[in-house]
């Protein structure tokens, strides 16, 4: 009861801080560039900061070799995940210009605007390296894999004579990345990490730079669940598959993943193994949309998803909490 009790007040003060945007938005205090200076600021300042001053706080190179053993179970859980759901997407016959937005909709996490803040309130900035693990493995995969997928879906290929999915590389290595990318020479390199704690400014400065992470973006979140509108959530059966996968079948994937690598030996601390289960669950990444744009996909489906499982986390989170805590 006590975890229980803990995972709501964590996701309440998520909800209040989504409710924020919400509002803003509700009031016309945002106009439409807001939105989007707004993430170019979460992504390309706060949260390399953030980033950076935890590997500084909590690492050293021994704890950074165990990050290894997350690394190959997001790998494994994700790519499971999508054998998974394309057996799904043809044994229900998903129509085509969903398929490939269902397949990556279960599979991509929206891991920087609601997974990091979530996996603050639940376990303490102690838990970002991992969430860090969890988010490289999982934006390559999207952006190869996951673009490919959707892209290979595109419903004008029979009449245009067929599109070949184009990745951007520069998405392999968003600016997040290189936070924990900075980071690593002062943590391997001897009397680097000393210097720079003496100079206090820098280190004042990026530590309440990265603080701004957390109510950004769910103040982000609030924004663009008002402009997409909570109202207009449909549930029909492919909906509600893709919410199942998301929610259900992609943590339980991992679950089993760790499980099954503890009973052959490989450990790792508890926050470490719900970091990554959480994470499995968080809701779709916010791209999807735009990606179904791109690939002439079903944007109404795509908005959908993205909607309804932002709006839906509140009340998964706390039972899967709860049930690993069993």
């Amino acid at each position: 009861m006590d975890v229980f009790l803990t995972s709501i007040q964590s996701v309440l003060a998520i909800v209040i801080m989504i409710a924020v945007g919400y509002y803003g938005q509700l009031r016309g205090w945002f106009d439409e560039k807001f939105s989007g200076s707004l993430s170019k600021l979460i992504m390309r300042i706060a949260l390399p900061a953030s980033i950076f001053m935890a590997m500084m706080k909590y690492f050293n190179p021994s704890n950074l070799a165990n990050l290894s053993a997350g690394v190959i179970y997001t790998i494994i859980s994700i790519l499971v995940g999508y054998v998974v759901a394309w057996i799904a997407v043809r044994a229900f016959k998903v129509p085509h210009g969903r398929r490939g937005l269902m397949m990556t909709a279960i599979n991509g996490a929206n891991t920087v605007f609601i997974g990091m803040p979530l996996n603050v309130a639940l376990f303490g900035e102690v838990s970002v390296p991992y969430l860090l693990t969890y988010y490289i493995v999982n934006t390559v995969i999207i952006w190869t894999l996951g673009v490919w997928v959707i892209a290979g879906d595109d419903q004008t290929i029979d009449r245009e004579g067929g599109n070949k999915a184009k990745f951007d590389w520069h998405h392999l290595i968003p600016a997040p990345l290189w936070g924990f990318i900075v980071a690593l020479p002062f943590i391997y390199i001897p009397g680097l990490e000393n210097g720079l704690m003496k100079l206090t400014f820098a280190t004042t400065a990026l530590s309440d730079i990265g603080a701004l992470v957390t109510p950004l973006s769910l103040i982000y979140i609030g924004i663009m669940l008002r402009r997409f509108g909570i109202l207009n959530m449909r549930f029909d059966g492919n909906v509600i598959w893709t919410l199942l996968g998301r929610f259900a079948i992609s943590p339980i994937i991992m679950a089993i993943i760790v499980f099954c690598g503890f009973h052959i030996g490989i450990h790792m601390n508890s926050v470490f193994q719900q970091t990554l289960i959480i994470q499995a669950a968080t809701p779709s990444l916010a791209v999807l949309p735009i990606l179904a744009n791109t690939y002439h996909g079903d944007v109404k489906f795509a908005t959908n998803i993205v909607v309804s499982t932002s709006v839906l986390f509140i009340i998964v989170v706390p039972i899967i909490m709860v049930l690993q805590n069993l």
